[in-house]
């Protein structure tokens, strides 16, 4: 299929509920958080990678919908598949461990099949320069880190194992009192954040879609993952997360009718109280804090909207 031929922005919001949607590890694994203000952040890349779950879910690795980042992948045997591919009948290309392109024709084609047949290439690009070298692509599809609407405080959660791992510890647990008996057991913790709402901004350029191939196939099915990528990333230390609004701003032509920030700023949440839009300030600090969705109100500018500016609300 051609590529897209419009550009497009997004506002996606989802929440999660006693879970901890994006640990940072280089903080003992506590949710991720601007330390100015404590809103709550998950990175961008923590975003892809449940897309990318979706699409190998959804399409099972099928032609064209293979994923090129995936768990103990080793990138350069997906390098020289392209290689391969491109170099039909050299036998060198299944023993060498570096190659190199032999000139910028056979750049762009290698290029070109890793965007035909890796969803992800196609989608966010990638560095493909480890060893075997099949260049780079700057992917259409941009995404920000996710912001919590309010500021987050991350609870931290003691749990402990009854089971022991030898005999040994089992004899321990037996013979011991029961203080003692407490102490045996192994000790953990993890951290949850009782509730947040965030608030993720994506970017999608059909000039850049031009050049990796990404279809209207590819856009729908992004938007699906999207929309239930949290339906299938289930996990004890996520606690319960959910797509609540896709907002998509769709332009009319390749370079697109307005900038991205002025369509952003038309999607404004605050919180209900008794039903009213009420915007998040000091004002509302006598409020408790919010631990549902039904807390806030998603409010859309559709007024003196941008000529060529079209409002979808796909959640």
């Amino acid at each position: 299929m051609s590529a897209i031929a419009n550009r497009y922005e997004f506002v996606l919001l989802f929440d999660v509920e006693n879970g901890n949607p994006n640990g940072d590890p280089d903080a003992g694994n506590l949710p991720r958080m601007d330390p100015e203000t404590n809103a709550g952040l998950v990175s961008d890349v923590s975003l892809k990678r449940k897309i990318r779950n979706y699409v190998e879910l959804a399409k099972g690795g099928g032609d064209a919908h293979h994923i090129y980042v995936q768990e103990g992948a080793i990138l350069n045997e997906k390098h020289r598949q392209a290689y391969k591919a491109v170099r039909k009948d050299d036998a060198k290309v299944e023993k060498d461990a570096k190659l190199n392109p032999k000139n910028d024709d056979e750049a762009r084609e290698l290029r070109q099949f890793m965007c035909d047949n890796f969803f992800d290439v196609r989608t966010f690009g990638a560095v493909m320069s480890t060893g075997i070298n099949c260049g780079q692509v700057k992917g259409p599809v941009q995404l920000a880190f996710a912001r919590s609407v309010e500021s987050i405080v991350p609870n931290e959660i003691s749990i402990t194992r009854m089971a022991a791992t030898n005999e040994k510890e089992k004899q321990k647990q037996q013979e011991g009192a029961d203080e003692q008996r407490t102490e045996n057991r192994t000790m953990g913790r993890k951290f949850i954040v009782p509730y947040g709402l965030y608030r993720a901004h994506g970017f999608i350029s059909a000039k850049f879609a031009e050049k990796t191939g990404f279809s209207e196939n590819d856009l729908e099915l992004l938007f699906e993952a999207l929309e239930n990528m949290f339906e299938h990333d289930r996990a004890a230390a996520r606690g319960q997360m959910a797509t609540r609004k896709l907002i998509v701003f769709r332009h009319e032509n390749a370079l697109g009718n307005a900038q991205a920030h002025s369509l952003f700023d038309r999607v404004k949440i605050g919180r209900n109280v008794e039903g009213e839009f009420t915007v998040i300030d000091k004002r509302i600090d006598n409020l408790p804090p919010a631990r549902a969705f039904s807390d806030y109100k998603v409010v859309i500018n559709r007024d003196d909207l941008p000529s060529g500016v079209e409002i979808i609300e796909r959640v």
